[in-house]
């Protein structure tokens, strides 16, 4: 148990305004004691919006974790809906280490009955989807609506992203007759507040929701278990590009990949 919190929040995207803003709604939950350091990795797709480009991103997620090791880290956000490479992750971190799809389900649950998820593109709905059933929450999700925003237009003020999330999560509610809304993508975390107001139901931020919930774990002193499926990986060879990647027989990897 620790009153100085290291927390590690990873864009496993490679934009750094959006690992910027990804950083700040962190921090506004986060509160004292935490300190929230908002990374990227070295390389990797510009955002993700598929089932390739999320496949390239975790590589790079677990890139940030292997740094986060040699530096102490106490636990890490993966901050794309789609929780890329989230339990890879948890096999190489001493800390805990939390998506924002899974903490934002949780967290809805906690504060209504049923509620709809909005994200950006129609083609990732089914990623959301597949993750609802996975965490368990498929009675409690009525719904997946897109807004049909990519994902770094979010942050373009001509793209009127503000105004058709809104639109799009009033309908929702309106529509699936539910009590919570969950934004599905970590680009919409600053729109938390002002929609909530709008529609006059919660409006769950998964990068949010997973600071809280990650920091309060240090705090309880609780950790990813090491037996069974999160136990270390066995070491053996990783050949080509990942080469950095290899499990040494002392974990973690003695080389930590640079990009």
């Amino acid at each position: 148990m620790t009153d100085d919190i290291h927390l590690r929040v990873v864009n496993p995207n490679t934009t750094r305004a959006m690992t910027d803003l990804i950083g700040r709604s962190a921090r506004v939950v986060a509160g004292p004691g935490v300190t929230v350091e908002a990374v990227q990795p070295s390389t990797g797709p510009a955002s993700i919006e598929s089932h390739y480009e999320e496949a390239l991103a975790a590589v790079g997620v677990l890139e940030q974790v292997l740094l986060g090791e040699a530096q102490g880290v106490d636990a890490y956000v993966v901050a794309c809906f789609g929780d890329p490479g989230l339990d890879a992750a948890r096999e190489l971190a001493r800390g805990p280490v939390l998506g924002i799809a899974e903490a934002a389900f949780h967290a809805a649950s906690m504060v209504a009955r049923r509620f709809s998820v909005v994200t950006s593109l129609g083609r990732t709905a089914g990623r959301a989807h597949e993750l609802v059933e996975r965490y368990g929450f498929a009675g409690a999700c009525a719904a997946v609506h897109a807004c049909e925003i990519p994902v770094l237009a979010l942050e373009d003020p001509a793209s009127g992203a503000l105004d058709r999330v809104t639109a799009a999560c009033r309908a929702a509610v309106e529509a699936d007759d539910v009590d919570a809304v969950v934004l599905g993508c970590a680009g919409m975390a600053a729109f938390t507040g002002r929609i909530s107001d709008a529609v006059g139901v919660p409006v769950v931020d998964g990068v949010g929701a997973a600071t809280a919930f990650a920091t309060g774990l240090v705090r309880a002193g609780l950790r990813t278990s090491t037996r069974g499926e999160y136990a270390a990986p066995p070491p053996k060879p990783v050949t080509g590009l990942l080469g950095g990647f290899a499990i040494r027989p002392t974990h973690p990897p003695a080389a930590v990949p640079s990009g």
